[in-house]
């Protein structure tokens, strides 16, 4: 016997019946009843027949193997960079690149961009796919932070990701991806390393004085000092310094905080390194203990 029944419905009411409590499902006049002690819950159903059926995926492009955890951690540097509804379809999603025994992913929405690479046994010819935004995040919920196999199979309009007792499929997003290379920046020589938990706590404080709507924050560096300032609309302003090693030349730039909070947060380590250019550059965020990791942040007028 099979059919159809609305999956947030019936994940609904088991989520919220007591824990230890039995269910029993049960099908009557097309109706599908959930029992739990002294609860009843009676569901419309639909026939099975009308469930889509996924597409023929073709033949098989690619096959690789990594940990679950491996795949997790990447995608975490990553993610939050994606765009959200973006004309540019290509966008509202994460690139992969598989390539001899390297993994990249990247993710931008224009206005920042999030890089990560590590080490697989992989194809030795070049593979590029972008991944949906949504399946993304459901990996990013369903894989484990464990040791335990996850195996990937490209096909030429399918991503199939296999773990545990798990089989997500997923459409790839027909598009080119921009040129993330040319990005990120290699020539900067300003640079300052600075506390991650202290500078979060420094823009999580003055986030709350900036401006709803540009969301901007100033950044003064000045020998062995750094100054951040948020204002907004009623006059309001708040000013954070920090103690830091940098004996460049001073700068005065801008930036969006949320896309500082956003890579401060998803990101661990104790230090991360700051590099400038200009007042009209981007700033490279990199972290000391992992070498296959970038940021890149577009600056602001304040």
């Amino acid at each position: 016997m099979s059919l159809t029944v609305s999956a947030r419905k019936l994940q609904d009411i088991l989520r919220a019946l007591p824990e230890k409590e039995e269910a029993v499902l049960d099908i009557q006049n097309n109706r599908l009843q959930v029992r739990a002690g002294k609860s009843r819950f009676n569901l419309q159903t639909l026939p099975a027949a009308d469930f889509p059926t996924l597409a023929d995926p073709g033949a098989l492009q690619v096959s690789l193997r990594v940990t679950q955890k491996e795949f997790r951690e990447w995608l975490l540097l990553v993610q939050f960079a994606m765009a959200q509804q973006d004309i540019r379809y290509y966008l509202n999603g994460l690139l992969l690149v598989v390539e001899g025994e390297k993994i990249k992913m990247v993710a931008t929405d224009g206005h920042r961009l999030s890089y990560a690479a590590g080490v697989i046994a992989g194809p030795p010819e070049k593979k590029e796919i972008i991944l949906p935004r949504k399946a993304i995040h459901e990996l990013t919920k369903l894989l484990a932070d464990a040791d335990e196999p996850l195996d990937i199979e490209v096909y030429a309009a399918q991503v199939k990701f296999r773990f545990s007792t798990i089989e997500l499929i997923t459409k790839i997003i027909d598009g080119k991806f921009p040129d993330y290379t040319r990005v990120i920046p290699t020539n900067y020589s300003r640079c300052v390393m600075i506390d991650r938990l202290e500078l979060l706590q420094a823009l999580q404080r003055a986030a709350i004085l900036s401006n709803e709507k540009f969301r901007g924050v100033r950044w003064m560096l000045t020998e062995n000092s750094l100054r951040i300032s948020c204002t907004n609309n009623e006059q309001e302003e708040a000013l954070e310094e920090l103690d830091v090693t940098y004996n460049g030349q001073p700068l005065d730039v801008g930036f969006n905080i949320t896309y500082l909070l956003d890579v401060l947060t998803n990101v661990q380590g104790e230090k991360v390194e700051c590099l400038f250019g200009d007042a009209n550059s981007s700033m490279l965020i990199t972290l000391p203990d992992l070498a296959e990791f970038k940021y890149v942040v577009m600056p602001m007028r304040i």
